[in-house]
């Protein structure tokens, strides 16, 4: 393979990439924009599935910036797994610990605040 191909398919492989990342943040920006009554007003695990569909689909779009332009591809396997699933698991519980907080604070300060929801 000469070096004018290897570029060729690392551009292709990019253009994909970011068509992915252009869809996945389309669809969160329809949702914020739409915010269907199903997904917005009903509790699921603690709060709304749409804010457990914005975070998957936040984590996602994580994955794939760190996968492809971050060269995680090219690495050992132990290193991949390393950043990624260390990256993983804190993003998970950042916000699984905003959301109780969050709640928590909705609760306390309720009474004594008008909510606009």
């Amino acid at each position: 393979m000469t070096h004018a191909q290897e570029h060729t398919s690392h551009t292709k492989l990019i253009w994909k990439v970011f068509a992915i990342l252009s869809v996945i943040t389309i669809v969160e920006v329809a949702l914020g924009i739409i915010k269907p009554d199903s997904l917005y007003l009903t509790k699921f695990l603690g709060t709304s599935p749409l804010n457990i569909i914005f975070l998957i689909l936040t984590l996602v779009k994580a994955y794939f910036i760190t996968w492809f332009f971050m060269h995680m591809a090219d690495e050992k396997k132990g290193l991949r797994r390393a950043v990624v699933w260390t990256a993983v698991f804190l993003i998970i519980y950042l916000a699984t610990l905003l959301l109780i907080e969050g709640n928590y604070i909705k609760d306390v300060l309720g009474p004594l605040t008008k909510w606009n929801y």
